[in-house]
């Protein structure tokens, strides 16, 4: 609040202030009257100062209409009748009206027609005024279209069935890109309810204006939307880094929308498919896409996951076997067995290497999967299959189970191995560091219970989609 004004005092009253704009001629105060007073644009600003026997009131006029219409971007029909500010209130109401004897276009099929009625006074949030919360008012003007019966038409500061100004709703989304949506609700002071809306429409918005084409490197993953094996299936515009598409769980069924969505001439755009060896994604490929097998690449860091996992489950049952004989070495080496040794932290390489040297199966599992990711050096078809076949004997003869059931598993999905050399050199490194922006995006909401609203936040945080309404003719 600003301070109020004492009694006694010269140019001071005891009661409230409040300021009142009134946009239009006003001849009766003189600027020479004001310290300060000066022009904007041409619009002469005047302020008098008097003492009522009701609370005071200080009343400034802007003879430049135009002020508030530039600023909420009205043009012809529209225009601003009065602007209120109340200080006691802490508030600021802008009525918008209309011009009479104007055609308007039906908000459905665009046929100009004649004003049939009004709807009721509608309020919509704006941008603040001096950190004041700001509201437009106005009814909205509706036509009676001979096709498409009664309808309200669009307003230019505000999309259909939104409570807020386009300019607030584009400051809110950049907000809503900084924070969760709690903590917009707090800096924009409005509910849960009310930012959530803004996002879905902003989501829709710009999913409704990305263009419709297909990506020629497209990547596929899962990810789980909460504990008890809930997941998504996601597809990703690897050049593009954005996700492009989402569907509940990880079936072929999930994926086969997204490319049914696209004509086979369409997909015929589509080069190659990154994804895991997952029977499901591969079948969905297999069904949409011309010449799979040679368009499948399987994602180098899958194989290693699966590598590291086979990894650990040689050291399991190896420390199962020496605490039989009461012999602790492995015990706490897990998490440094799954290290690659060039990401092993300095601390732990004095010890690591130690346990390498010692004659345990373990270490011959770590090794075959070291040895693994050399293969993805070469960078010739030929040469890394040489390699392969060397590798896959090693690890074949190794009589390590889970290693050699890891090397069967790359046997029978070999085709999608070697593409990586031949078709295109793509991994879900993108997708991996999209779910990294994800897992955060969960985190800071707490999870989300509801697996839609887990797909609005995706879309918004990670779609790379236009998100804000157009201001002023201009998107953005």
């Amino acid at each position: 609040m600003w301070p109020l004004p004492r009694s006694g005092a010269k140019g001071r009253c005891e009661p409230a202030l409040t300021l009142r704009f009134s946009l239009g001629l006003c001849p009766s105060l003189d600027t020479g009257l004001v310290r300060g007073g000066g022009t904007l644009k041409g619009a002469t600003l005047g302020v008098s100062l008097r003492e009522d026997p009701e609370p005071c009131r200080m009343e400034v006029a802007v003879r430049d209409i135009e002020f508030y219409a530039q600023v909420l971007g009205l043009v012809d029909p529209w225009f601003v009748d009065d602007v209120d500010l109340s200080i006691e209130n802490r508030r600021v109401d802008i009525v918008v009206s209309h011009h009479e004897g104007r055609l308007w276009p039906c908000p459905k099929c665009e046929v100009e027609l004649a004003l049939y009625d009004h709807a009721e006074e509608r309020a919509w949030r704006h941008l603040d005024t001096g950190g004041f919360p700001t509201w437009l008012h106005a009814r909205p003007p509706r036509v009676k279209c001979p096709s498409d019966g009664v309808r309200q038409v669009h307003l230019p500061w505000a999309e259909p069935k939104s409570r807020f100004t386009r300019a607030f709703e584009r400051f809110a989304v950049d907000v809503l890109k900084e924070t969760d949506i709690s903590g917009a609700s707090n800096i924009l002071k409005t509910s849960w309810d009310e930012c959530w809306g803004i996002m879905e429409r902003a989501v829709a918005r710009g999913r409704a204006a990305k263009e419709h084409q297909v990506p020629a490197l497209i990547g596929v993953d899962e990810k789980a939307a909460r504990k008890g094996h809930s997941y998504l299936t996601l597809v990703y515009d690897i050049a593009g880094g954005t996700v492009e598409y989402i569907a509940d769980d990880r079936t072929q069924a999930s994926l086969d929308p997204y490319f049914e969505s696209f004509t086979p001439e369409e997909r015929q755009g589509i080069k190659a498919v990154a994804m895991d060896m997952w029977p499901a994604y591969i079948n969905s490929v297999q069904a949409h896409l011309t010449d799979p097998h040679k368009k499948i690449v399987f994602d180098r860091f899958h194989i290693a996951k699966h590598m590291g996992e086979a990894v650990d489950a040689v050291r399991k049952l190896e420390h199962k076997e020496l605490r039989a004989e009461r012999i602790d070495t492995l015990t706490g080496s897990k998490y440094l067995w799954l290290y690659a040794e060039k990401n092993l932290p300095d601390k732990h390489r004095a010890t690591f290497g130690s346990l390498k040297m010692l004659n345990l199966k373990t270490a011959r599992a770590w090794a075959i999967k070291e040895s693994l990711a050399v293969l993805w050096r070469y960078q010739r078809l030929g040469w890394a299959t040489k390699f392969y076949k060397q590798w896959f004997f090693w690890a074949t003869h190794s009589r390590l189970q889970p290693v050699i059931d890891v090397a069967y598993m790359i046997k029978r999905h070999l085709y999608g191995v070697l593409n990586y050399f031949s078709t295109a050199r793509i991994t879900n490194a993108a997708a991996e560091g999209l779910n990294s922006k994800i897992q955060t995006i969960k985190k800071m909401a707490y999870g989300y219970r509801n697996k839609e609203h887990f797909k609005t936040a995706i879309f918004f945080h990670c779609g790379g989609l236009q998100l804000y309404p157009a201001t002023h003719g201009v998107p953005g």
